[in-house]
């Protein structure tokens, strides 16, 4: 019987809208009303999956930073993972030599050194997301986002880290507009420094962690504290940072929307991301007593 419930966000719990669908919202009611948990395990920071939920009213535990940071439903950290500097800046290093542009999220806040193309990487990254929306309407939604979500825009991230040494580096996010053929020899690069995983939300981005952040590291743990076997932990997700969430669940959805590889780790698919793809998914789940 499934008593703990992860969920990714974008590409499965949100809409075209990057919003949370009425009939996502009242199955998890539906199943919190049941005696079953659920929870985000998002690449997003505390921030931005917040506002998300709370249009729908929704309080749960969250993975954060794909398993960087964990927060209970009241929105206290209950842990971080972080990467040390001198590791963070040796991908800094990379990324920079391949010129290619990048956030950092710490424990102090979001950070960037360009507006523009930040604005820019947004854009693309939610073309990917939403193939239907066109390049206006993606650059629209991502200055929209800019001014939901507080951004530290500063002249170096790296003299930052070197300044600070109570700051703590918990994700660097990079993108570029060519996808995997920039980004995957960047990757490999980096995934060679060792004692970090390399993995994506989106064709044009990699997402950078301590090998010890990552969503099924964080699942299990979560899991473990409450006292809930794997076997009894449903998660839902759509990409390759959500796979290892997907391989420790005793039930794995993939939404319909999923790359092609990750459906591979999945158990079961579902809809899409825009037909509530996840509510579908819990009744189904809820109801076949999977």
């Amino acid at each position: 019987m499934i008593k703990l419930i992860a969920s990714d966000m974008d590409g499965t719990l949100l809409d075209s809208h990057m919003s949370v669908t009425p009939e996502n919202a009242e199955a998890i009611r539906f199943a919190t009303q049941a005696g079953i948990e659920f929870m985000v395990a998002t690449g997003r920071n505390y921030q931005e999956a917040r506002a998300a939920l709370d249009e729908v009213g929704i309080d749960c535990a969250m993975i954060t930073l794909n398993g960087a940071q964990v927060f209970d439903k009241e929105g206290n950290s209950l842990f971080t993972v972080a990467i040390p500097h001198q590791e963070a800046a040796l991908v800094l290093d990379i990324l920079d030599q391949n010129k290619i542009y990048y956030e950092v999220s710490t424990n102090k806040g979001l950070y960037s050194e360009s507006q523009a193309k930040r604005i820019e990487s947004f854009a693309s990254m939610v073309a990917t997301h939403l193939p239907h929306l066109t390049y206006k309407m993606a650059i629209a939604m991502a200055s929209a986002n800019l001014e939901l979500l507080h951004i530290n825009y500063i002249d170096s991230i790296r003299d930052l880290l070197q300044q600070d040494e109570e700051i703590e580096v918990l994700k660097i996010i990079c993108f570029h507009n060519e996808g995997p053929s920039v980004l995957g020899p960047v990757g490999k690069q980096i995934d060679e420094l060792g004692n970090l995983t390399v993995t994506s939300s989106g064709q044009n981005n990699i997402e950078v962690n301590h090998k010890n952040a990552q969503k099924g590291i964080a699942v299990a743990h979560v899991a473990n504290d409450r006292g809930i076997s794997l076997d009894d932990v449903m998660t839902i997700g759509d990409n390759f940072n959500d796979v290892s969430m997907l391989q420790v669940a005793g039930v794995s959805f993939a939404m319909g929307n999923a790359e092609i590889d990750v459906k591979e780790y999945a158990k079961y698919t579902t809809a899409t991301n825009l037909e509530s793809g996840v509510g579908k998914a819990i009744l189904r789940a809820i109801a076949e007593d999977l």
